[in-house]
């Protein structure tokens, strides 16, 4: 069997360190088969963000063409690998609309944390303001659902869609708002932390994954078990996400280093670490409220890593990816299958 990375083909998008950048698909026609398609996307996303408007264009496109892992993407064209019409035009649109939901996401995050970078780019906040960033974000989810709305497929199918894609976003806003309400409210234990991650990064994951699946005419039983490979595989990225908050520079993430620990956001090392008796009193004291002082972010930092907090997460981490596994291998044996357990064991590691 021969093998291939992933390489960015032509498209109206950047190169970026992309997560997917050196993904090993284990199948070098599949890999040209998902290059072509993750263009095509591209393609779609650029075309429904092309308004006309440029004091609404131009902020859309700042993020847009300045990469991004397009993991969600990804997801959706190798799920719909399960079904007769794989990477068909639906398709295309689906994968689109899981991306612009997202990056919608994104825009609103950045004011909601007064960010400064994002892709390794000044954040839309920043570069114009508040007001516009969110308005960019907006128009980016109202483009979503035309996006599935214009789909030439059986009309019960386009419903169903819409409507699970609405049950998303809608739990996506949800778990930001747990996630912001507890922040606030103090500690929680690693099982509030996996209800809100489920909602706010799992459920668009495991969205993109039916959708891939369904849109190219997969059994509805595949379809509903990629789903729960999508969430499983969400939890894990999270968590991941997590520790390179903590752990990484900015160069290699892309955002502002320690935006959560800053924020005062409870995420599952910070909450592992003040179960640590060694670290718990100092570290309470400063996660308590936002931290300012980079001198009180870098000593969170360290108590963070001497303590337990790491290994547990990635223990954590690994118990989701095995439920994803777990799921897969129910799954027609083949190149597609292949390709989705190297990115579960893909996104296990890209913390180490």
């Amino acid at each position: 069997m021969s093998v291939r990375t992933f390489e960015s083909g032509p498209s109206p998008i950047s190169p970026n360190q992309s997560m997917i950048s050196d993904f090993d698909f284990g199948d070098t026609a599949l890999a040209d088969d998902i290059q072509q398609q993750l263009g095509q996307t591209e393609h779609a996303i650029v075309r429904e963000l092309s308004c006309g408007e440029p004091a609404l264009e131009e902020p859309m496109m700042h993020l847009t063409t300045s990469g991004g892992k397009r993991f969600r993407p990804l997801l959706a064209l190798l799920s719909s690998q399960f079904g007769p019409r794989p990477g068909c035009s639906a398709v295309i649109d689906a994968a689109a609309a899981v991306e612009l939901v997202h990056m919608a996401s994104l825009y609103h995050d950045d004011v909601m944390d007064e960010a400064t970078m994002r892709r390794g780019v000044e954040s839309v906040n920043l570069r114009w303001n508040n007001s516009v960033a969110i308005l960019a974000g907006d128009y980016m989810l109202v483009r979503a659902w035309s996006v599935l709305t214009r789909s030439q497929l059986d009309p019960v199918l386009k419903v169903s869609a819409l409507t699970t894609l609405s049950e998303s976003a809608t739990a996506l806003v949800t778990g930001q708002l747990r996630e912001t309400v507890q922040s606030r409210e103090g500690i929680i234990e690693p099982e509030q932390y996996l209800q809100t991650v489920t909602e706010k990064t799992a459920s668009l994951l495991s969205i993109a994954a039916w959708l891939g699946a369904a849109y190219s005419g997969a059994d509805e039983t595949v379809a509903k078990t990629l789903s729960a490979i999508g969430e499983a595989i969400g939890i894990v990225f999270q968590i991941s996400d997590d520790i390179i908050d903590v752990a990484a520079p900015s160069d290699r993430s892309g955002k502002s280093r320690c935006t959560d620990l800053r924020e005062g956001v409870a995420t599952l090392p910070v909450i592992y670490a003040l179960r640590d008796g060694a670290a718990t009193t100092r570290l309470r004291e400063l996660v308590s409220r936002p931290i300012t002082d980079d001198n009180e972010v870098e000593e969170a930092v360290q108590l963070i890593q001497s303590s337990s907090a790491f290994a547990e997460s990635r223990a954590m981490m690994e118990r989701y990816a095995a439920l994803a596994h777990s799921h897969l291998a129910t799954l027609q044996p083949g190149v597609a299958r292949q390709a989705i357990g190297n990115l579960i064991d893909f996104t296990l590691a890209r913390s180490n």
